[in-house]
């Protein structure tokens, strides 16, 4: 068997902690956009993120990580700690060296790092390396959960932006291929203190629209940027065989995964969110036809959208399949985003149903798409096309795929 098989969710989501309240959230529309908290962002010209509340990590982590974490790190704790439970995994009944973790992050801990940032400088500027760091923080999330659980297999820490958690779920692909049977994988950000919100907003492309049911509204005449948020999911990625030897319950399983970067902006080739999907696609070993659904990047940039939707279009041909785009419930969550819609794609084939994208109301007909809007569209849904594209130029693609036994 090639394929790898899902057993375990967790999920820590700016509308939801767990995936049934998160789902629950996804279908009935109920949004997790607020003014942002964290600091006095009122001088700033946008102030709304996807936030994640009523979580307290006091209560759910040891007390002597609290100083050494930030809230990027907690929240990756409590998503992989939930994820095993729901997983029915007894990490302390598996060989060490059986289970491995690959987790994304974007974000560095800005709020960490910005802290001992400014307890090195009052020591004196040679003190202070901040690209060592940026690049010690990426690995937090990682070290901290696999020490925490035990897992001394393969540990990997990818940075790839919004495209982050999809690469991640396609190593632990690659690594449960080479013989380890269990692999904790997923991505979790958060960057909301104000060096944080300040990255966000360099980009240029986050919404100032104070409305919060209006700011994010990717694939709509009106869009006009997205919204940042924070937080993500982490998944158990297994060995079929292992799986099933253990009676554990499988939500589906990662049919083909494939990741391309744009060429230089000058060079007159196109972006390659196209051959990220087809690729996907032809590792899967299906054709567009096969797919159900598609779980869009939806930037909620104009000309992200309409790029997203002419390599949609084609692919699959003019309102070929259906669309769909729950992030506009939480925003963009960087690594943790596109982990948030394998979730959702997950429980789409569970349920037979797609979530619509609530914030968006008028599509440009020159889209050609189809995307799902107003309620939940019941549907045949066996297999799902997730995407996500990361600043920078990376592109992702994964397919998920109702589980067949004899595959």
């Amino acid at each position: 068997m090639l394929m790898s098989v899902i057993t375990g969710l967790g999920v820590v989501a700016p509308n939801g902690i767990g995936v049934k309240e998160f789902w629950a959230a996804t279908l009935s529309g109920r949004s997790g956009i607020a003014d942002l908290d964290r600091f006095d962002a009122s001088g700033y010209p946008a102030r709304l993120a996807g936030l994640v509340n009523g979580v307290d990590p006091a209560a759910l982590l040891p007390g002597r990580l609290l100083p050494q974490t930030d809230v990027s790190t907690r929240l990756a704790m409590i998503a992989a700690q939930s994820a095993l439970e729901d997983a029915s995994v007894d990490t302390t009944a598996v060989p060490d060296y059986d289970m491995g973790i690959v987790t994304a992050n974007a974000s560095g801990g800005f709020e960490f790092t910005h802290r001992e940032f400014k307890k090195l400088w009052s020591l004196g500027p040679e003190h202070i390396s901040v690209y060592e760091s940026f690049a010690w923080f990426y690995a937090v999330n990682t070290g901290q959960i696999s020490i925490r659980h035990g897992m001394r297999g393969p540990s990997t820490a990818l940075v790839a932006d919004q495209a982050g958690g999809l690469d991640a779920l396609g190593h632990a692909r690659r690594i449960v291929r080479s013989g380890v049977p269990l692999v904790l994988s997923g991505g979790v950000d958060s960057a909301f203190d104000p060096w944080g919100w300040a990255s966000h907003l360099a980009s240029g492309l986050v919404s100032t629209d104070p409305d919060p049911t209006t700011a994010y509204r990717p694939f709509d005449v009106r869009a006009a940027g997205y919204l940042p948020g924070e937080g993500g999911g982490i998944c158990v990625v297994e060995d079929p065989a292992a799986a099933h030897a253990r009676g554990a319950q499988i939500y589906g399983e990662i049919a083909g995964y494939a990741a391309t970067f744009d060429p230089a902006p000058d060079s007159g080739r196109p972006p390659g969110l196209r051959r990220a999907a087809e690729s996907a696609l032809a590792d899967a070993g299906i054709g567009p036809a096969d797919v159900d659904v598609v779980f869009a990047d939806a930037a909620g940039v104009p000309e992200l959208d309409r790029f997203e939707a002419g390599a949609l279009r084609e692919i699959f041909g003019e309102r070929g399949v259906p669309v769909t785009a729950p992030k506009a419930l939480t925003g963009r969550l960087l690594s943790g985003g596109g982990v948030l819609d394998v979730v959702s794609a997950l429980m789409s084939v569970q349920e037979q149903v797609i979530p619509p994208t609530f914030a968006t109301g008028d599509v440009p007909a020159g889209y050609g798409i189809d995307l799902v809007l107003g309620e939940p569209r019941p549907a045949a849904v066996d297999t799902a096309l997730v995407l996500a594209r990361g600043r920078w130029g990376f592109n992702s693609a994964i397919v998920i795929r109702n589980h067949r036994k004899e595959n």
